[in-house]
């Protein structure tokens, strides 16, 4: 993960084109046309190509004869000789490269790892092959071979697909919507989507970003950068190649239910990414959110001149789960003017149907009135053309309502504007306030309802899960044992009762369950089990034939040992006969669960090629993969996550509760959830599993069936080089005991989302003066947004550790470290309570973020502290940090430590 030198490309001082080139004429006349079009006022050096328009107003130069390194290189010469040109240029000190190409095209490997090396040395960066190109409008950089020339906006566009590309910048063309850059990857040599979507986060040119991809190569770096932009800015994405995808093993429901798209999809949620599934939607969301993005959105009102207008787009909002707000008795009065005489009765909730006769300046006042609600985050503008007003002039008052909006004080509220059979002639306005405008209800509501998913998204993102449960502790020791023996068999599934035995280990709720190698075994161990239940349930325990139902091997509602014993010799006898190669383990007996209320659930582990394990939950029973009735989760899963996952199913309205039949035991099934969560962080060798059915019952639940499958796990590049995962999972290994000075101890972790009430109590007892040196100003408000910004990390790129009272549980102290992009630096912060200083605990909170920082790669720890902070400042000093006064404050000092010079086996260790 780095955006080292990609300023290279977005922010060059000079600029080569380098050839000769090996893509003939029209290229070279399009590249230099567009070129000079764009206004490039730096530097431009022309290398090996000296046929190429003086007008450029470039120097002729060959390549040893550079005066000196271009920032930016744009590669057109013959591809074998591309690794020494990228060797000379690395050299010099050239920071990026783009391989340029009118089309998408591959090198072959060898000669693709070529360039990586020579470009490793001094960390050049490189875009293609298979590039088209890239441009930043504001700097009039323009190397795109596209149709169409971006001017300068605020989107910032990524996209792998040529044809996308061209259609986007088109469709922005019409629309007079411009960008910050636009990027075509190509083959993604070295500079990815993770890299790039980091590096456009933190420009502040861009206020969005637009991706289109197929795949994700980078998962866990492309999440983590993902869910850090998508926090202060729009992340809009197309994902194309379905077609492509390839699926799961097939040896779990798991595995054949984890569609790769639904994958995906859960993964980009995750992240709080927008996902898009065409381009007139990809186009509909990047008019909306990269001109309005609000802080919330949970109701909004229409305003119309025609009922029918407002009950198309009514309709279509609550088919999209919106709703509407009920105004205020005040507002609805003071739209009374404005309204139909026949709307001036009805709910408050209604749509205000305006007069059509209704001037500008009216239109205006009624949309400020609907604005001054506190009960509406929105106003949806839906106009059709009258006798009475023109389209031009009511796109003029939308316009100024907008911009009155915008000066208003209080909280921000989005306009979009729906204005039917308009010609263009009202959009100027609307463009120039910024406000979304659309020609139909049914454009305008989705566009609106972007708004809503992007507001809740972020809150999700920002969500407090609740605590849990303290007795949950799992027993990871037996469960790995259990699979460690297994795997040095040489094994690939684990048996029934190992299954068993490892869900307990997880405290998830088994049936007691026997696997009996003969009828007469089953038989014994039935007439135990007949002690307690009415009937028994075989099964067939065969690794070859792993879906019993579709074989006929399930025997249900035996009522002796006699039956069972019979029922275990049929289906011995009739797979062997069946299915003469399939090894039969024998058979399994367990109690027949027979309560009328509980629903058949599903519960599954997956493994993805892309982004590791993942979970799948859903409707349970012999019908689980021709239902479908299914959501996708990426572990680590906390019980905000679990909820969400049970909400997006069908299924989720029975275990509710209806009007006849009792609301089953929910919490129960998200704390099952995020254990089979866990399973997958402590054991990454059990690749899939099904449980199947678990059954949720009104005070609990209980697995009837369960299978796992064994193998190594194909692992991701993470944090610490080991973890399948795509998203880093908490940090266990940092849990730890601190000394002070005087002798107690203190329990230290990393913090974790559920830390929320933690924190606010702290921040109590800590005083003014010192939230003031921590913060660098007077801190009262302690909100939910606050908290979550402290409490919710990315593990990946990010670490906060807690100390603990042990006896009380009572927060003591934090410090953080928060690493850039290139992993390579972190700034720290470190706070302890105002009753404790002088004790070692601050001390020793540094001294563990220092050993975290070596040990995680960091190479440089630095922070700013106020000159007043003395107590901070003697502490960096003792410590070994660099002190000097800030460029940017002298009542700021810049603190700075290089770890690795550090000998971590002295105190500081």
């Amino acid at each position: 993960m780095t955006i080292k030198n990609l300023d290279g490309f977005f922010a060059p001082g000079s600029l080569a084109l380098i050839g000769p080139s090996r893509h003939g004429g029209k290229v070279l006349e399009h590249l230099s046309r567009t070129l000079l079009a764009s206004g490039w006022k730096q530097s431009l050096y022309l290398v090996g190509l000296p046929d190429l328009d003086t007008a450029l107003a470039g120097k002729h130069v060959e390549l040893e004869n550079l005066p000196t390194a271009p920032d930016l290189a744009i590669c057109l010469s013959a591809a074998e000789t591309t690794p020494e040109l990228i060797a000379e240029l690395a050299r010099r000190g050239t920071k990026a490269v783009v391989l340029l190409s009118p089309g998408y095209e591959t090198w072959p490997e060898e000669l693709v790892q070529a360039c990586r090396e020579a470009a490793r040395s001094t960390r050049l960066r490189m875009i293609g092959p298979g590039s088209l190109g890239l441009a930043v409008p504001a700097l009039g950089l323009n190397c795109l071979l596209s149709a169409k020339s971006p001017v300068p906006g605020d989107i910032a566009f990524i996209a792998r697909s040529g044809a996308v590309l061209n259609a986007t910048l088109s469709w922005a063309s019409a629309h007079k919507t411009g960008f910050s850059a636009v990027v075509s990857l190509g083959e993604r040599m070295d500079a990815d989507i993770g890299d790039l979507v980091d590096y456009f986060a933190q420009d502040y040119r861009t206020r969005a970003i637009l991706l289109h991809a197929e795949a994700i190569s980078s998962p866990r770096k492309f999440l983590s950068a993902a869910r850090a932009a998508a926090r202060s800015k729009p992340v809009i994405m197309i994902r194309s190649g379905r077609s492509h995808d390839t699926s799961g093993s097939g040896l779990t429901h798991a595995g054949r239910l984890a569609d790769p798209d639904l994958v995906y999809d859960a993964a980009f949620r995750r992240a709080g990414i927008m996902r898009v599934s065409d381009l007139d939607e990809m186009f509909e969301a990047v008019e909306t959110l990269a001109r309005v993005r609000v802080p919330q959105f949970d109701a909004l009102t229409i305003l119309s001149n025609g009922r029918s207008l407002a009950s198309l787009a009514t309709d279509r909002l609550t088919d999209l789960g919106g709703k509407l707000a009920e105004l205020s008795e005040d507002t609805l009065n003071a739209l009374g003017a404005y309204r139909r005489t026949s709307q001036k009765t009805g709910s408050s909730s209604d749509p205000i149907i305006l007069r059509e006769e209704l001037d500008p300046a009216d239109l205006k006042a009624a949309i400020s009135s609907v604005l001054r609600d506190k009960t509406t985050d929105g106003v949806l503008v839906l106009q059709a053309p009258s006798a009475f007003t023109d389209l031009a002039d009511i796109g003029r008052a939308i316009a100024e309502a907008a911009k009155e909006n915008r000066r208003r004080t209080g909280r921000r509220k989005a306009i979009v504007a729906g204005l039917i059979g308009d010609d263009g002639s009202a959009r100027g306005h609307l463009d120039e306030a910024g406000v979304p405008c659309y020609a139909s209800p049914a454009e305008v509501v989705r566009s609106i309802m972007h708004l809503a998913h992007d507001a809740q998204s972020r809150d999700f993102l920002m969500a407090a899960p609740a605590s849990v449960p303290q007795d949950f502790i799992p027993d990871a020791d037996t469960a790995r044992k259990i699979v460690d023996d297994a795997m040095k068999e040489n094994r690939t599934w684990l048996f029934p009762q190992e299954v068993s035995k490892i869900l307990e280990a997880y405290q998830l709720p088994v049936m007691p369950t026997r696997l009996c190698k003969t009828p007469e075994e089953a038989a014994d161990h039935a007439a135990e089990f007949f002690k307690k239940a009415n009937h028994c349930v075989v099964k067939l325990i065969s690794q070859d034939l792993p879906f019993k139902s579709r074989i006929d091997g399930v025997r249900l509602g035996l009522e002796t040992p006699e039956s069972v014993e019979r029922a275990a010799r049929e289906l011995i006898q009739q797979t062997s006969q069946l299915f003469p190669d399939a090894r039969i383990a024998g058979v399994s007996v367990h109690p027949m669960l027979e309560d009328r209320h509980g629903i058949e659930l599903f519960v599954g582990l997956a493994d993805t090629p892309t982004f590791g394990p993942v979970l799948v939950f859903g409707h349970g029973g012999t019908s689980v993969e021709d239902s479908r009735d299914i959501s996708i989760e990426l572990p680590p899963l906390d019980l905000n996550l679990a909820h969400a996952m049970i909400n997006r199913t069908r299924i989720a309205k029975l275990i509710d509760g209806t009007s006849t039949r009792p609301a089953l035991d929910r919490e129960a099934l998200a704390l099952a959830l995020m254990k089979v969560s866990q399973i997958a962080i402590d054991i990454p060798e059990i690749l899939e599993l099904d449980i199947n059915p678990l059954v949720a019952l009104e005070d609990g639940l209980v697995a009837l069936d369960a299978r796992m499958t064994l193998g190594e796990p194909a692992r991701h590049p993470g944090r610490d080089g080991k973890s399948r995962l795509a998203i880093a999972p908490y940090p266990e290994e940092w849990e730890d005991t601190l000394s002070l000075k005087d002798g107690r101890k203190v329990f230290v972790r990393p913090v974790r989302p559920e830390d929320e009430d933690l924190f606010k109590s702290f921040f109590e007892t800590v005083s003014a003066e010192d939230l003031r040196l921590r913060f660098f100003a007077p801190v009262r408000d302690f909100s939910h947004r606050f908290l979550a910004r402290l409490t919710q990390l990315d593990y990946s790129r990010a670490m906060a550790f807690s100390a603990i009272d042990p006896e009380t549980g009572d927060l003591l102290g934090v410090v953080r470290l928060h690493a850039d992009p290139d992993h390579k630096s972190g700034e720290y912060a470190i706070m302890v309570r105002s009753n404790l200083k002088g004790v070692g605990l601050g001390w020793a909170l540094m001294k563990l973020i220092i050993r975290y920082a070596r040990a995680d790669g960091i190479e440089t720890i630095q922070g700013e502290v106020l000159k007043e902070n003395t107590s901070m400042l003697s502490m960096c000093q003792a410590l070994g940090f660099h002190v000097e006064t800030s460029a940017d404050d002298p009542g700021v000092a810049h603190v700075s430590l290089q770890v690795t010079d550090l000998d971590l086996a002295d105190d500081v260790g």
